[in-house]
């Protein structure tokens, strides 16, 4: 990845040996869906080395004991591990102490600690906040709590189209009542490396504490702490190549010593009666209860692997991963790179400028040629609302991967736009035949009328259909193939009224009773993306043409069950197609209230 200047030295180092460092890692040796894996979903989570699955092991087999105050051998073997993490931790990073050193659960706990603890004591109401236009949720939310609680201000540093901040609108933002500045390090949705070192500078000289928030920095090229003069640093240890559930939160002593308790419980205590409670030193002041042992051990091993490697190794190949991907990228003829900064990490978001091809039909397509991206908003909505998009396709780089594995991206990419642009024109062949068929009266929307007597005979025939079917594969391409039978939905249908929020990809649906009915319901909806489409579908079969009554009485739960959705379908997903029920049922529950009034 491209790292500040202050910060990863130009002077030429050993290339990076890519297969002897593929070999680390188990998992990269599986085929998904008869394909050998493809892993570009690095900025969620990378993969780990083996040299971290046989740390934590270890600790289970062999050492497995709680930690601190026990006497007999086990207690101090792991105690004595999970304090060596620590160091390792502080070095890694350069921390002048390994007191300064929290374990947290990661970067969100990071944060949160900070805005529950240093953010109640210190700031007052009036006070100000100063985030990013491209912090993640967890860099938005917990500030917003505090905010909402103390009656604090937060103010947001505007970004340009390219995914870059601006800095002078920054130091229009500052003023005395700026208390805290909370900035992103490396931009999980854009890539962007944002010039932290100036930000703190800047900040400080208006009497302002920065947290930083890098979760997604550390990983690729050199932290210091010191020459950064961070006052809070947060990471997650599962972006390290270490594990899920332990992260690091640093911070500078002196505001360290004068923070209240996060949380209570054993070990972050001095004594404690029933009068007052005191509190431990750091860092157990900030960790109460039995912390996750194994989790920090696999993290010193993490670090340990890394550093082995070398940073500065890992930050040129990815530097060259990066520019690769770009170029490919940037010469397919509908693809659009969303971040475009100067200084840029390992992160290439896109979007298909194909309205029948959505973001998230990219990556279950992708997924089916074994490689994994992540499509969503990234938990940055703000981000997604500022460059006006839904959503992007990411595909984000670590030290395992490969110019050959991201020219097999292209290549895939190519494929499915050829695949689907073929489909599109089919499409409008089919549509024109059947306009060219109708009769003019019969030329108005038509709201699905009943599949069957009733939803359960509905969903019924859907069920043995699916068991037929067999498979996942065979199930996801028949819900295709169905949605793309959808009656159509007149353009002025889609408005914002009309839009189903909760879905990550965009959903209208209308209701109306059928003409000439008491309590019989119909509905039409559309979306951007192919599975959605089929989703819909489904819910035509079992819900469109039956009464109110017998919409509210189907027990839709147990039927997606019997069908394999909830399984098969990602929590986005499920969110989304929730979201559509609940619109449909309250639709329903609003006729039968008319009907009773």
């Amino acid at each position: 990845m491209p790292v500040e200047a202050t910060i990863l030295s130009e002077a030429r180092t050993p290339a990076l040996d890519v297969d002897q460092v593929r070999r680390q890692f188990p998992i990269l040796s599986r085929k998904v869906n008869g394909k050998p894996l493809i892993y570009f979903d690095n900025a969620a989570t990378t993969q780990k080395p083996r040299v971290v699955i046989d740390a934590i092991r270890n600790y289970y087999q062999s050492e497995n004991a709680n930690i601190h105050r026990g006497v007999h051998t086990l207690s101090q073997e792991a105690t004595s591990a999970y304090e060596l993490a620590r160091q390792k931790v502080a070095r890694f990073i350069n921390a002048p102490d390994p007191r300064q050193i929290i374990f947290t659960r990661g970067t969100t706990e990071g944060i949160n600690l900070v805005a529950s603890t240093y953010g109640r004591k210190f700031l007052r109401g009036g006070d100000e906040i100063i985030l990013s236009a491209m912090e993640h949720h967890s860099n938005i939310v917990p500030w917003q709590l505090l905010a909402e609680e103390i009656g604090a201000k937060i103010r947001v540093i505007p970004m340009n189209d390219r995914g870059e901040l601006l800095l002078d609108e920054f130091a229009r933002l500052l003023n005395d009542r700026t208390k805290i500045v909370s900035i992103v390090h490396l931009s999980n949705s854009l890539g962007t490396v944002n010039p932290v070192k100036e930000i703190i500078a800047k900040a400080h000289q208006r009497g302002a504490v920065v947290l930083v928030d890098g979760a997604q920095w550390v990983a690729h090229a050199p932290t210091d702490v010191r020459k950064l003069d961070a006052d809070f640093y947060a990471f997650s240890g599962h972006k390290l190549y270490g594990p899920t559930g332990i992260g690091v939160l640093y911070g500078k002593a002196e505001l360290l010593e004068a923070m209240p308790p996060y949380q209570g419980g054993g070990d972050m205590i001095s004594s404690v009666t029933f009068e007052k409670t005191t509190y431990n030193v750091l860092p157990h002041k900030f960790e109460a209860g039995t912390p996750h042992i194994a989790g920090g051990i696999g993290l010193g091993a993490a670090i340990d692997f890394v550093s082995s490697i070398g940073l500065q190794n890992i930050a040129r190949h990815e530097r060259e991963l990066l520019a690769h991907g770009t170029r490919l990228l940037q010469e397919i003829p509908g693809v659009r790179i969303i971040g475009t900064a100067r200084d840029k990490g390992g992160v290439i978001s896109f979007v298909v400028e194909n309205p029948s091809l959505a973001t998230l039909d990219v990556g279950m397509r992708l997924d089916a040629d074994g490689i994994a991206v992540r499509t969503g908003h990234h938990c940055c909505q703000p981000v997604m609302d500022r460059l006006k998009i839904s959503a992007t396709a990411r595909a984000s780089f670590a030290m395992y991967n490969t110019k050959q594995e991201i020219e097999s991206l292209a290549a895939s990419l190519r494929k499915i736009l050829e695949i689907d642009a073929n489909k599109t024109a089919q499409r409008r062949v089919n549509a024109a035949d059947a306009k060219a068929a109708r009769k003019p009266e019969s030329d108005s929307v038509q709201f699905p009328s009943a599949a069957a007597a009733s939803p359960q005979t509905a969903a019924d025939e859907l069920i043995e259909t699916f068991d037929l079917l067999g498979d996942w594969e065979q199930r996801h391409q028949y819900l295709i193939d169905e949605g793309d039978k959808l009656p159509p939905m007149l353009r002025e249908m889609k408005t914002e009224a009309n839009r189903v929020r909760g879905c990550m990809s965009m959903v209208h649906l209308v209701t109306r009773k059928r003409p000439g009915t008491a309590d019989v319901m119909e509905f039409l909806a559309d979306s951007d993306a192919a599975i959605v489409r089929g989703l819909i579908w489904t819910l035509q079969r079992v819900y469109s043409g039956q009464t109110a009554p017998a919409i509210l009485a189907f027990d839709i739960e147990g039927f997606l069950k019997r069908l394999g959705l909830n399984q098969q379908l990602s929590m986005g997903r499920r969110n989304g197609l929730s979201s559509m029920i609940q619109r449909i049922r309250a639709e329903a529950a609003n006729l039968i209230g008319q009907n009773r009034s």
